[in-house]
């Protein structure tokens, strides 16, 4: 074997066997190496060189005739029944660069393979409306609760009237949202197990679908939503609040728990002279009520025992914040029940909450800010490091910020109804978000500036976390 001396580097030549221009390191580029290894050196049938052959052809003559294949019809074709006539046509052959000539794996390839899928792909659901039916028994009893969980997914009525009126509501709301192709495949399983042996007047509750959709990993939230389109749909599903309300509220006194809970269901929904607060402030009341209701439900019955005296006793146990959220709790619920005459005197009044004493505010020093620039490598936290950094939003109004907020032409950017002039550093960012976000959602029907993975497939804003 002759040996080059080091440093050398082969010039640019021609390959012997497919007679490509380029560089390459051996005597025959590694394309053809890699075929003269699993085939056999004879004379071809289509040119006459002695050269390895696939089905008595060369490979040369193998890339003409996928070349004059793809120019008649559009689609590579690798089968070799169907190359057949395309090889005995042969009768020139057209010279390529190394590497730029199809092959197996290459751009022509997957595109191929994206005609394919789409010529295979399902048609919509016929256009179908409500099944009518020209009579129905009416039931003799209360529905008697079916369970799912022993019906074998391969035994659904795939040829229900039902069916076929829930799958193109599924269509249309996946078309609406931009439902990926796995949560529509998702959905339509779902929705041929709920709705097998249904028949006019029946209910699917939540707590007889729950259970065996989530077993098989099917999209609950998704199915819902489409029985709820239906029409045929009931949650009785007890609310999340209702279930906290319960545990929070099973240690302290029977007495003082009833009018505990009163009050809290006064803050959620509001009352005469009372406006509704938001669940997590309902939450945060009675958590910071509970400490002082749990020792006095030992020693008492009711709210009406409690005196002046406790209230202070139990406020000098506590310090800084927590002293200040408990006070202004206990001052709400004592309030509440004045108001209502569950007590004659309320005796958390004229006991002083305080003043919060904020600190002066200092600028970041430059490693900070490096730090903070650093942690957000995702285009997410990037984006709202910008919003609130250099327009000073808020969590809140940056979650509720729609595409239509956002006109790049004009560098205009409009957050909660004021309009702000787009700098150099927000407008980049702005830019790689959208990128970002069609390369990852492009059928995201979501209006919301940013989105993410439970967000792209519905309406719905993100979280302020």
């Amino acid at each position: 074997m002759a040996r080059f001396p080091k440093g050398y580097v082969k010039p640019t030549s021609s390959c012997p066997g497919c007679l490509a221009w380029g560089d390459f390191r051996g005597r025959l580029c590694h394309t053809c190496y890699m075929f003269g290894r699993s085939h056999e050196t004879a004379v071809c049938i289509g040119c006459r060189r002695v050269e390895p052959l696939k089905w008595e052809y060369c490979r040369l003559c193998w890339c003409q005739a996928r070349l004059n294949a793809r120019t008649a019809t559009g689609m590579p074709t690798v089968s070799g029944e169907v190359m057949t006539p395309w090889l005995q046509a042969v009768r020139h052959h057209q010279l390529f660069f190394v590497g730029l000539h199809y092959r197996r794996g290459s751009a022509l390839t997957a595109l191929h393979h994206v005609k394919a899928r789409e010529a295979s792909r399902k048609p919509p659901p016929m256009s179908r409306s409500r099944p009518r039916t020209a009579w129905r028994q009416l039931p003799l009893f209360e529905q008697v609760p079916r369970d799912f969980g022993r019906l074998d997914p391969a035994a659904a009525d795939l040829a229900s009237p039902w069916l076929a009126w829930a799958k193109r509501l599924a269509h249309q709301l996946a078309e609406a949202r931009g439902w990926g192709r796995g949560i529509r495949f998702a959905v339509n399983r779902g929705l041929a197990i709920v709705l097998t042996g249904y028949t006019e007047g029946d209910v699917i509750r939540h707590s007889e679908i729950f259970t065996p959709l989530r077993t098989l990993d099917l999209r609950v939230g998704h199915v819902i939503t489409v029985l709820e389109e239906m029409g045929i749909f009931r949650d009785d599903e007890e609310p999340f609040f209702e279930r906290w309300l319960t545990e929070r509220l099973d240690d302290i006194a029977p007495g003082i728990a009833a009018e505990a809970e009163r009050w809290t269901r006064v803050l959620r929904d509001g009352g005469p002279r009372n406006l509704p607060r938001q669940q997590a402030t309902v939450r945060l009341y009675l958590n910071r009520a509970r400490p002082a209701l749990l020792p006095w439900s030992n020693r008492y019955d009711h709210l009406r025992e409690v005196t002046r005296e406790d209230v202070l006793a139990h406020a000098k146990t506590l310090h800084g914040h927590h002293r200040m959220d408990e006070l202004v709790a206990l001052r709400s619920l004592f309030a509440w029940a004045k108001r209502s005459g569950l007590i004659f005197r309320n005796p958390a009044s004229r006991i002083k909450v305080g003043q919060i004493e904020y600190s002066v505010l200092q600028p970041l020093a430059p490693d900070q800010i490096e730090r903070s620039v650093a942690a957000a490598i995702t285009p997410t936290p990037r984006r709202v490091l910008a919003l609130a950094a250099v327009h000073a939003a808020r969590v809140a109004q940056i979650a509720t910020v729609m595409l239509d907020d956002v006109d790049v032409g004009k560098r205009r950017l409009t957050i909660a109804g004021r309009v702000r002039p787009l700098d150099d550093l927000t407008l980049k960012l702005l830019l790689d978000w959208l990128e970002y976000r069609r390369q990852h959602w492009p059928n995201a029907a979501n209006l919301h500036l940013l989105i993410n993975n439970q967000t792209a497939t519905g309406t719905g804003r993100a979280s302020n976390r």
